[in-house]
């Protein structure tokens, strides 16, 4: 897969303070929210929080787009071939992740010249991954065999590729401090839970319907779980590993970001827009309508900025203080 990098437009459209939002219990509003146009399809997003660079898949271009919030622009594009799925940024080790689910691999990028590095084989249908900056490896489920496959990021090389609990593993979250990760099972609507030290899955979590992403508060241990097929949000016990509490959303919920200095957590379960959940509280205290049906979402540890992609329109969404 050549690291051959063409332009792309930098159209950009700034959407004025507080357009669209929408009165709730925990009004919610909105300093800045730009439009950045990145074409095609945009599917999964990803921020670097050193950089403060955005990175964006298109399955059905082949490409990853790199986007610079300040310009509010298309910076670079790579050509990582296949049909690219979900991505994931180390920003300890300089890295960027991106999962090939059709070639069953994970292309590993410079993530200073976003030059190729290596692509590692992850287990047939590779999907969904998880960076564990501390101890610099990477994770990479199945949503067609259910496999883990654990990749040493020093090394780019595959070094434990296991056979999961349940036939699909649709996202997965990593506690770094507790050595556990957890991975979202659509097909038994639960989330099987990961012992790293043992290299084996030593719990399983009922959820909602069709759980889809998860996330994970780090000093907490809260366990966030997005699920696309019920109008809530679970949330797990990281001692009990059982579902403790949901959030009404006001829609079905495919992927959502934790802030981890706020423990807040932003998810495409708003009525066209985005939703913020406390989580301390356990509680929505806010929703903000950008009028489109969002995808993926990611936040920036830095700057609490949130990114939102728009497949439909081929856009990507970058709001501050909200």
């Amino acid at each position: 897969m050549p690291g051959r990098r063409l332009p792309r437009r930098t159209l950009f459209a700034l959407v004025t303070a507080g357009a669209g939002v929408l009165v709730r219990p925990g009004t919610a509003h909105a300093s800045d929210v730009r439009s950045i146009d990145v074409g095609g399809a945009p599917a999964a997003v990803a921020v670097n929080p050193v950089t403060g660079l955005g990175y964006v898949t298109d399955p059905q271009a082949g490409t990853l787009a790199v986007l610079d919030p300040r310009s509010a622009s298309v910076v670079d594009v790579v050509h990582v071939g296949g049909e690219p799925g979900d991505v994931a940024v180390d920003a300890t080790a300089g890295r960027i992740y991106v999962a090939n689910p059709p070639g069953g691999t994970v292309v590993v990028l410079d993530g200073r010249t976003h030059d190729l590095v290596s692509v590692v084989g992850a287990g047939a249908g590779a999907s969904a991954l998880a960076v564990d900056e501390e101890a610099d490896r990477v994770y990479a489920v199945s949503g067609g065999t259910g496999t883990l496959a654990v990749l040493d990021g020093v090394s780019c090389t595959l070094t434990a590729l296991v056979p999961g609990p349940k036939p699909s593993l649709a996202g997965i979250g990593v506690d770094p401090g507790r050595k556990l990760a957890y991975c979202a099972s659509t097909s038994t609507d639960s989330v099987e839970v990961f012992s790293i030290d043992s290299g084996k899955f030593v719990a399983s979590a009922k959820v909602g319907r069709n759980p889809t992403a998860v996330a994970v508060h780090h000093e907490s241990g809260t366990v966030y779980v997005a699920n696309s097929g019920i109008h809530h949000m679970s949330i797990v016990d990281s001692v009990t590993h059982a579902e403790r509490k949901t959030v009404l959303l006001r829609s079905e919920s495919s992927a959502l970001a934790v802030h981890q200095g706020t423990n807040t957590v932003y998810t495409n379960g708003g009525q066209n827009g985005l939703t913020r959940v406390d989580g301390a509280a356990g509680a929505l205290s806010g929703e903000l309508s950008l009028g489109v049906n969002p995808g993926d979402v990611a936040v920036d540890q830095r700057t609490r900025a949130v990114w939102v992609t728009d497949p439909l329109h081929g856009r990507v969404f970058v709001v501050r203080d909200f």
